[in-house]
């Protein structure tokens, strides 16, 4: 209340000082002074106005600058329209222009089981011309391995989508069984909705998280603490605040003491989806590369063909096989208009090639319950999705 009274008073003082002005300009206006008077006029008049000014300034002095709330503005329009962080200095000169992103809506039938068999395998056809300049030039189009876009190298550049540190890693892993995500797939946070990208808006607000900054574990864990009290009006237990010391370190695999924004608006995301949606409209999201990966890491673990798993081979898919691949610099051979998630001499391309690096023995305890393909999917989905990202970090950290 007294910050309330003190703006007022504020006010007040600048408009009796702003009538003062003006009575002060009328009355030279109309009873001319001698040349003393005058300049004591003029001298009296730039104190009135410099306190004028000083008046202003401090009515207008609030909890951020002009200058910042302006950059903040930007950043937060960015954030609501889907598009990353452009720096000022970026040139776009000889560039194309950017796509204006559309946010999904949510169907009437989303909610509804959707239809995704196991036996049934699917065909994944990628675009043969690239996405960008829609010309065709054969094996130098780079495929999305989430979607059926392709590109050329130098329409990203152009589009300013690629940058010197990225192209060496887009051009040695796009044909590869790890993959390369567009830009499109990479940005998890162009899955929400209008409604829900709001809703994530305000609680970064509420937060005070500044948009387009880095995270340290002490902001992580405070913004945790205060989500979570905002949401159930209590303290967040100690088990809640590991389990979140655990998911920044995951968010953070190169231990910079930091979390990257994009990784951060990953993260959340990933996290308002599971919080919003049901299983199955998630499981709608899933694209047919995505689907047929899952397919295969589901059949390449039904080591007796019966249709069912063990809760620690689920798991175990979980820890392993949606999470972050190491980057593999070989070259998978395969035509670019059947370039899969898998490639053919992938280990989890049939039921008899299996790799013990990908399939570890379950111990009797986990295999207690047994998991069907549906269970299995909607067990995973969240995690398939949080591994679009072509960053290393893990945007959902799976539980132990």
């Amino acid at each position: 209340m007294g910050v309330l009274m003190s703006r007022r008073q504020t006010v007040e003082r600048v408009q009796k000082v702003s009538l003062a002005v003006s009575a002060f300009k009328d009355g030279l206006r109309e009873q001319p002074s001698t040349r003393r008077r005058a300049e004591a006029g003029t001298a009296r008049q730039g104190t009135l106005e410099q306190e004028v000014q000083e008046g202003e300034e401090e009515a207008l002095a609030g909890p951020s600058q002009p200058e910042e709330s302006s950059a903040s503005k930007a950043a937060w329009e960015r954030l609501r329209d889907g598009r990353g962080v452009e720096p000022e200095e970026f040139e776009r000169a000889n560039r194309f222009t950017p796509p204006a992103f559309i946010r999904p809506k949510r169907e009437l039938h989303d909610d509804e089981p959707p239809d995704i068999s196991l036996e049934q395998r699917e065909q994944i056809l990628n675009d043969e011309m690239c996405e960008i300049c829609e010309v065709w030039t054969a094996e130098s189009l780079f495929p999305c391995r989430i979607c059926h876009r392709v590109y050329h190298d130098g329409c990203l550049r152009r589009m300013g989508y690629l940058q010197k540190d990225s192209a060496v890693e887009v051009t040695e892993t796009a044909h590869t069984e790890t993959g390369w995500s567009c830009y499109y797939c990479d940005n998890l946070n162009l899955l929400l909705t209008e409604e829900e990208m709001y809703s994530l808006m305000e609680t970064l607000k509420n937060c005070k998280i500044i948009p387009e900054s880095c995270l340290t574990l002490d902001d992580f864990l405070h913004y945790k603490h205060q989500v979570h009290k905002q949401q159930f009006e209590r303290t967040m237990p100690e088990a809640q605040e590991e389990q979140a010391a655990l998911q920044f370190n995951a968010l953070d695999p190169d231990k910079k003491g930091h979390i990257e924004w994009q990784d951060f608006l990953s993260h959340e995301s990933i996290q308002l989806l599971q919080k919003i949606r049901p299983q199955n409209a998630l499981l709608r999201l899933l694209t047919p590369k995505e689907r047929e990966r899952a397919r295969a890491a589901f059949l390449a673990l039904d080591q007796d063909n019966d249709g069912f798993i063990g809760e620690g081979e689920c798991r175990q898919a979980r820890h392993t096989w949606f999470r972050k691949h190491q980057k593999e610099m070989l070259s998978c051979n395969v035509s670019i208009s059947h370039v899969g998630p898998i490639s053919e001499g992938s280990p989890a391309s049939s039921r008899n090639g299996k790799s013990p690096e990908k399939i570890l023995p379950a111990t009797k305890q986990e295999e207690t319950r047994s998991i069907d393909w549906p269970g299995f999917l909607r067990e995973n989905v969240a995690y398939i999705l949080a591994a679009r990202p072509n960053s290393a970090a893990l945007h959902l950290q799976p539980l132990a």
